[in-house]
């Protein structure tokens, strides 16, 4: 039913696409009929799902607030009930994510099936954009899958008839779209495009179906994937870990894959200072999404230790003060109480600051995110760049994919090592080719990797479908969700942010009753 009202509904989806200079225009032809409609179409198409830079509902860097990493204040964002369990068939997450998908799934097999339509000069552009489109369907399904399991399933654009035909299963949906999306991948130019280049090219693709098929446990192809985007040669770390996520190197990097950047959303200012700063005299910061104690503590030692297995210090001491000895992505990522904010020092328990922790504004936990927050925006709108896709993912993804096929050899430990090293690690100690690794089992590697990924991509959207994949949502979101922690009278406590809980069948979303409704060939998820 979401296809077949397409005309009706989706392409009206993006009211900068049909801001054309003739307001009559009403059929296909009229708006879509020359190679700039055919880049606006693609450009929409990005903009309304992927690349928005003010919706929290889609944000990359607010997913995170689904997790055990962050907590996301208001409820109208849809990450805390899913967070904290508190949700049902008739949340309207539910209702949003999945008709946003399936709407802007319909709109792209209309437009995928008539590129033929508009004029261009090149026809290397038409291939180009097509298959822009086509890669962009495939991200759909993708999130879809990960999130429902089984959907309905269209290359092509519907009719009526569809909305009473049975979903796909997921690994049927699955089995067609990975091969599919490395032959889209290397149909488009290798090389990042000069302009527009939050596009797909092959390596972005090629790096996107690579995340996925992780996710997916398909792990020679996860494997495969990121071994050619290294060897390409086309991307590196950057020298400076936390430099990409503040102006000093958010547009000059050679590590972002897929980018969010202002021609991703029309040149519009970027709020990431108000999503995720503290609120200061009367700047922007609104504290919608902080992080939590769970991923404060998840930062091991300089050394490579975990904070409870630290040989300097006890964990006490490393609860009592975060800063202590700590991996340097910590201080690149998160600040908190005793940290300097635009020359000032954050006290979270002073009732006169702006940033008492009980201040609505403020952040409930008495953390916040460094990444993305530049004390230049306090006063001023942003315009930052994001990646969404990193190098250091390859390399992760493709030390993870090995070593969950108890693969462990030097190249693994060379990709972690890479991206250790960059952190600025001491690698006197940190090196996992030293002998103190040599023994680990595959159980001990995965923790390692598990804990790699953490936290090099706090903040970054990744950790939802992390602990969703890895099955261990049960356990970290069935604690409660805490903040800073100081000595009272002689014991520890802790900021309470929220209680939460997580069920085994939460592990798939619900279908929203309403869809259900309207196609009645989805059978709701087990459980709901």
């Amino acid at each position: 039913m979401y296809f077949a009202v397409l005309l009706s509904v989706g392409l009206m989806g993006c009211k900068d696409f049909l801001d054309k200079t003739d307001p009559t225009a009403t059929s296909f032809d009229e708006f879509y009929n020359d190679e700039e409609d055919l880049r606006r179409v693609v450009y929409s198409s990005y903009l309304d799902v992927f690349t928005h830079h003010s919706n929290r509902q889609t944000l990359f860097y607010m997913q995170d607030g689904k997790s055990d990493n962050a907590y996301s204040r208001l409820e109208g964002d849809h990450h805390q009930r899913i967070a904290n369990g508190d949700f049902n068939s008739n949340t309207e997450a539910f209702s949003y994510y999945y008709e946003l998908q399936m709407k802007h799934l319909g709109r792209l097999n209309t437009f995928i099936a008539n590129t033929e339509v508009p004029y261009v000069e090149d026809e290397a552009t038409r291939v180009k954009y097509e298959n822009i489109l086509k890669g962009l369907r495939i991200w759909h399904y993708f999130k879809l899958t990960f999130r429902w399991g089984d959907v309905p399933f269209h290359l092509e654009p519907a009719d009526l008839s569809s909305a009473v035909q049975p979903a796909v299963p997921r690994e049927a949906i699955l089995d067609t779209i990975f091969p599919l999306a490395q032959e889209i991948a290397e149909e488009l130019p290798p090389e990042e495009y000069t302009t527009d280049k939050y596009m797909f090219n092959e390596y972005s693709l090629k790096a996107l179906t690579m995340r996925h098929a992780l996710y997916n446990e398909r792990y020679q192809l996860a494997a495969d994937l990121a071994r050619e985007i290294m060897d390409s040669g086309n991307y590196e770390l950057h020298p400076n870990y936390g430099d990409l996520f503040q102006y000093e190197a958010d547009s000059d990097n050679n590590e972002f894959i897929m980018h969010q950047n202002s021609e991703s959303f029309g040149g519009s200012n970027t709020w990431s200072f108000r999503d995720l700063g503290p609120h200061y005299r009367t700047g922007n910061g609104q504290s919608y999404l902080v992080p939590l104690k769970s991923l404060v503590d998840a930062y091991w030692t300089l050394d490579g230790y975990r904070i409870d297995n630290c040989p300097q210090h006890t964990l006490r001491e490393h609860e009592l003060n975060p800063n202590l000895h700590r991996d340097p992505r910590y201080e690149a990522s998160i600040m908190g109480q005793g940290d300097l904010f635009y020359d000032d020092t954050i006290d979270i328990y002073n009732e006169n600051s702006p940033m008492y922790h009980e201040n609505e504004r403020a952040s409930e936990s008495g953390y916040w995110f460094k990444k993305f927050v530049s004390e230049a925006d306090a006063f001023s709108d942003g315009n930052m760049e994001f990646g969404l896709l990193r190098y250091a993912e390859v390399l992760l993804t493709y030390a993870e994919a090995k070593i969950m096929m108890n693969e462990i050899d030097a190249s693994v430990k060379d990709a972690i090592n890479q991206v250790r090293d960059r952190a600025g690690l001491n690698m006197s100690e940190a090196d996992v080719t030293l002998p103190r690794y040599s023994a680990y089992t595959q159980d001990q590697w995965i923790d390692l990797i598990r804990n790699e990924r953490r936290i090099e991509f706090a903040a970054e959207g990744l950790r939802y479908a992390d602990i969703i994949r890895w099955r261990i949502a049960e356990d970290v979101l069935n604690e409660p969700a805490l903040g800073h922690t100081r000595e009272i009278d002689g014991e520890l406590r802790s900021l309470h942010v929220e209680d939460r809980s997580f069920e085994p069948h939460n592990y798939l979303w619900p279908f929203h009753e309403n869809s259900l409704k309207v196609e009645p060939g989805l059978e709701q998820n087990p459980g709901y």
